[in-house]
């Protein structure tokens, strides 16, 4: 049997003020080309099929022409739900869409009701063997650790009341049975990145790897780089970045492949972005003449300035070359004298009201006033004085 291992589509989300809808629809055709292509059984989403609990119309749409489309191709498709998700409007129609061959995992109750689907060998069943596939969707502690029958949960006891749920469901399958748990949690030796909010400060949210052991393997969802864990517990990261964070991860899924000795090969599925991303750093004049930035101009691209002046009309000016910059800072190589001393102590040596507005254009835009601009300067300040002497 192939599965293919995806999570974190966030359907719905946006990026840097740029609208994704197109870009995630090019992505459910890679993920239909892949499906036929690899002759794909089952499609895993661990989580955070929505960027937001309430998506927009057109967003839920896309998610519908997906499902009905994977469905259309014979394909199963189990999909639990994660922290951007409303678990309770994901799993709507959960009991229906079963009979497509869609299988919500949202519920609490639903947790060690697995998803069993025959073991196959091309086109022959092998013997009697089958396949559990149980979902795991975002736990929030306070509110499911009652329910998992505890007084005080964390992110870790509420996880560990969860699989021992499963465990035990699994105890009761016939021998051999070939076991898949999808979970949307922060696993420890996962690596973050910057558009994952996060499930917990400080890292206390992390499960241990060895929760997941006695599984065939472990499809995580949450973190957005593809990541191995272990053999057998990977994330596979989103199908799109989402942040300029993940301009170096290589973005897809794992397919994999489950026999009648447990699991077998597990190889990633890479879907290459239209757009690529660029984080560029350097002085104005260099990244707009230098040869070595060309490779970035079609790219999405977030740009840091190391001049000391900041320039004018700098973003205008980065466009004409990278026209698709989102993202402008700045960070002199060197800074100046008057830009290390505190703004009270600078503005405490000005001699003038000249001086004084000058020192405040200096401070916050890092670029000291020009002779025009000096001049409008003095015109303000004159008039200001005339209407205070009328008075």
């Amino acid at each position: 049997m192939k599965l293919l291992h995806t999570s974190d589509w966030h359907l719905g989300r946006s990026f840097h003020g740029v609208g994704t809808l197109a870009a995630q629809q090019r992505f459910a055709n890679q993920l239909l080309d892949t499906v036929t292509a690899e002759n794909v059984d089952v499609v895993l989403v661990s989580g955070d099929v929505y960027d937001r609990a309430l998506p927009g119309v057109d967003v839920v749409n896309l998610f519908d022409d997906i499902l009905a489309r994977l469905s259309a191709a014979g394909v199963q498709v189990v999909v639990t739900s994660g922290n951007h998700d409303s678990a309770a409007r994901l799993g709507f129609g959960g009991r229906l869409l079963e009979r497509a061959g869609v299988h919500l995992r949202t519920r609490l109750s639903d947790l060690d009701t697995p998803v069993l689907l025959p073991l196959q060998a091309g086109s022959d069943r092998v013997g009697g063997a089958q396949v559990a596939i149980y979902g795991i969707p975002f736990l929030e502690p306070r509110l499911v650790a009652e329910e998992l029958g505890l007084e005080n949960g964390t992110h870790f006891s509420v996880t560990e009341a969860a699989v021992n749920r499963i465990g035990t469901d699994l105890d009761t399958r016939a021998p051999g049975t070939a076991s898949v748990v999808l979970a949307h949690t922060f696993a420890s030796g996962g690596l973050t990145s910057a558009s994952e909010r996060e499930l917990s400060i400080g890292g206390v949210g992390a499960v241990p790897l060895d929760l997941f052991d006695r599984f065939s393997y472990t499809a995580l969802g949450h973190l957005h780089g593809p990541q191995t864990l272990s053999e057998k517990v990977r994330y596979s990261g989103s199908p799109l970045p989402y942040s300029f964070s993940e301009a170096s991860h290589t973005k897809g899924a794992w397919l994999l492949e489950i026999t009648e000795d447990g699991l077998g090969e597990v190889r990633k599925v890479v879907w290459a972005p239209e757009r690529a991303l660029s984080v560029l750093s350097g002085k104005l004049d260099d990244l707009l003449t230098a040869e070595k930035w060309a490779f970035a101009q079609d790219h999405y691209c977030q740009i840091t300035l190391t001049d000391n002046d900041r320039p004018e009309l700098a973003i205008e000016r980065l466009r004409t070359r990278f026209p698709n910059t989102l993202v402008l800072m700045f960070a002199p190589e060197i800074e100046r004298e008057a830009q290390r001393q505190s703004y009270g102590a600078r503005i405490a040596k000005a001699a003038n009201e000249l001086e004084l507005c000058c020192g405040f254009l200096d401070h916050v835009r890092h670029r000291g006033a020009s002779d025009a601009e000096q001049q409008v300067l003095r015109e303000a300040l004159a008039r200001v004085r005339e209407q205070e002497s009328a008075l």
